[in-house]
């Protein structure tokens, strides 16, 4: 399991002498145990109607969302074919140029024709083969891909035309298979979706590549699709005689720093505002940098019986949502804090899916799109892990 070295930035008391008052001390620590997937989303396209497939003029399409960086894993049947199918080079299909602005329109180029290597292309008979691409066929004047993009929700939608129909290759397509790869550390976590070039084929593409069944491979990718998100490093406050320093339910964000922990994960003008605020007797930090799966970071507090202590850290693959205690605390309290903790939104920037919106921090950086909204709960419209799915923070 990988540590984050513990880094603590200590604000005085201002104005009482601990030493004059009971003093307590104890150990917060912060766990990320979200299981690590390989894809942010997933899913099976096919065209709409009583029959799924995308015949020689017909179209099929989908929406998925994905950031600078990520890629999209597609694969279907070439329908006459004993084996074979279409797909992109892995990682996938190029979504963004390497400034972070999306490709738009058509994007065929990006297509190939693979042959499974399980069937003999001409008897159909059983055989043993590496996947190769298919010699002498340009996958593109079979299959016309388009690409549109709306920036706000970070969204794509690919339509896949037949263009077949007419050419010594006419073919239908079968329903496919697509997923979109998760990103961590700034790297894609699979770099070989669905298959691999030159290596012998598995159990789930020869479906589709034989039969154009769906199922086996959709469901594989179902099971290992999730959020990743990591968490900021965990701003802890002690504080008497005010209200909760870091925010207030309701209320607009007063750019006191909360701003910058919910967008970009950084403590540092939260910490210098909450070293200044009357009332607050010390200010810590635990963590030097994003706490990512399988991460942890500790540290003592202390304070006087009666102070009072609050939290804050950034959900890492959102826009502007943070962690932070729902109800009040003290410094006293031992035990869980999952039970206490809420998931909110900054009201600062709109939102996209989480690890998968090119305006996100995770993806370089990329300008927020602002709003201005009050601070509150996150509610259903996006998937996300529950807390306890996600988080270990207790106080011992």
């Amino acid at each position: 399991m990988a540590l984050a070295t513990s880094m603590i930035i200590i604000s005085c008391d201002k104005e009482d002498d601990i030493m004059g008052n009971e003093e307590i001390t104890a150990v917060i620590s912060v766990e990320n145990i979200v299981p690590v997937k390989d894809y942010v989303q997933s899913g099976v396209f096919k065209r709409e109607g009583d029959d799924p497939r995308t015949l020689p003029g017909q179209s099929a399409s989908f929406k998925f969302n994905a950031g600078k960086g990520q890629h999209l894993a597609l694969a279907t049947m070439y329908g006459v074919s004993k084996d074979w199918f279409f797909a992109p080079e892995n990682p996938g299909l190029k979504l963004y140029d390497e400034s972070g602005k999306p490709f738009t329109g058509d994007v065929s180029s990006q297509i190939k024709l693979w042959d499974n290597g399980s069937k003999d292309n001409t008897s159909g008979a059983a055989e043993s083969k590496n996947i190769t691409e298919v010699p002498g066929v340009d996958a593109s004047t079979l299959m016309k891909l388009t690409l549109a993009y709306d920036a706000e929700r970070s969204e794509f939608t690919l339509t896949i035309n037949n263009t077949s129909g007419g050419t010594k290759n006419e073919t239908g397509f079968s329903p496919g298979v697509w997923a979109i790869s998760n990103v961590a550390g700034g790297k894609l976590l699979a770099t070989n979706p669905f298959f691999e070039k030159g290596k012998p084929t598995n159990p789930e593409i020869t479906p589709i590549a034989e039969h154009g069944q769906t199922q086996l491979l959709a469901a594989k990718n179902e099971m290992n699709t999730g959020v990743i998100t990591g968490v900021s490093p965990l701003v802890v406050v002690t504080y008497s005689n005010i209200d909760n320093p870091i925010f207030k339910v309701g209320t607009k964000d007063i750019d006191n720093g909360l701003k910058e922990v919910a967008q970009t994960g950084n403590p540092a003008k939260l910490t210098e505002y909450l070293k200044e605020v009357k009332g607050v007797r010390n200010v810590y930090v635990f963590g030097d940098g994003p706490i990512g799966p399988g991460a942890s970071a500790m540290g003592s507090i202390r304070g006087a019986v009666g102070d009072k202590l609050a939290f804050v850290s950034m959900s890492g693959y959102s826009n502007d949502w943070f962690y932070a205690n729902s109800e009040e605390l003290t410094v006293g309290f031992k035990g869980d804090l999952v039970p206490k903790i809420g998931l909110y939104d900054n009201g600062t920037a709109k939102d996209q899916f989480l690890g998968a919106g090119n305006s996100q921090a995770v993806f370089g950086g990329a300008p927020q799109i602002p709003e201005s909204k009050v601070i509150e709960k996150v509610g259903n419209e996006l998937p996300y892990p529950a807390t306890a799915d996600l988080l270990r923070i207790s106080i011992k």
